[in-house]
């Protein structure tokens, strides 16, 4: 097995996409905000996808009839862990009361399993300087969500959370082992239609797959088509892609906090001394994780 180095400096085409990734990735917790004032959760994931696939496939279809069935069929299960799984996980999780900060603090341990995973399967280098920023991140997350941590929901319940979690790492590991065929638009309209199947599936079983009447839950619908499908996890992709697994993962450390800067300029939410410090620690987490030099 070959072993991955990182890349010796970080374009500006790689800190776009790491912003971006941070910025449209938080998005997605302010658009389920949005949504579920008007329907249940899974109403909103199902029309989410459903949209999101009628969309993307005209466009991309054709090239997906041509990828070779092997790339199809792993897109499918990358799609099924990263997309389907993780939701399904948190936002049920949630639905069933378990804690908006305690379901953060689990997904925090996602960069931790990725990491790991990443050096023993992919090769990748984890410096001492990156296992310190790794660990300094799920702090720093554990600072933010603070006052959010709590008990909610039966013990079980906490099984969703950590179930998309490790879904996800799963899938992020996955498509940089195998690196299927068919680039980002081939991946992402596959992981889209997989999610549509599944979300509309379930919520039709359920009973939950209405016509909301609501102008706010169409709006909170563009808002994650563009920002959170679109934006954030085709700029996860791309840093995947571009950076390793390690890396795009300890980039989730700072969603957390910038969710609580989302909220604060949308919502009036409380943005308070602990946040911010939490924020500072998540920083710098990850510039430990994304520099170059490695301790000794």
């Amino acid at each position: 097995m070959t072993t991955t180095t990182l890349p010796p400096r970080t374009s500006a085409m790689d800190a776009a996409a790491a912003a971006a990734l941070v910025v449209f990735w938080s998005s997605g917790f302010i658009g389920a905000r949005l949504g579920t004032e008007h329907a249940p959760a899974d109403t909103m994931l199902a029309w989410r996808y459903l949209i999101a696939a009628a969309i993307l496939l005209p466009v991309v279809g054709p090239r997906l009839v041509r990828l070779a069935r092997r790339d199809l069929g792993r897109h499918a299960v990358v799609g099924l862990l990263a997309q389907t799984l993780y939701l399904g996980g948190v936002v049920t999780g949630i639905g069933l009361g378990v804690p908006a900060g305690t379901t953060a603090l689990i997904a925090a341990l996602q960069p931790l399993v990725v990491a790991t995973a990443a050096r023993r399967l992919l090769g990748e280098a984890v410096s001492v300087r990156a296992r310190l920023g790794l660990w300094l991140g799920l702090a720093g997350v554990g600072i933010v969500v603070a006052d959010d941590i709590g008990a909610g929901g039966s013990a079980w319940t906490y099984l969703l959370p950590v179930g998309g979690m490790l879904a996800l790492s799963a899938g992020t590991v996955l498509e940089q082992r195998w690196r299927p065929g068919g680039g980002i638009a081939a991946s992402l309209t596959t992981h889209v239609v997989i999610a549509a199947v599944a979300f509309t599936a379930e919520a039709a079983v359920f009973g939950r797959l209405t016509v909301p009447q609501s102008g706010g839950f169409w709006w909170a619908v563009v808002w994650v088509l563009a920002l959170s499908t679109a934006g954030g996890y085709g700029a996860y992709l791309v840093v995947l892609r571009r950076s390793g697994a390690t890396r795009v993962s300890s980039l989730l450390y700072l969603t957390p906090p910038t969710t609580a800067v989302w909220a604060w300029l949308m919502f009036g939410d409380e943005l308070g001394m602990l946040t911010l410090t939490g924020f500072a620690v998540c920083a710098a987490a990850v510039w430990l994780v994304l520099g170059r030099r490695p301790l000794p």
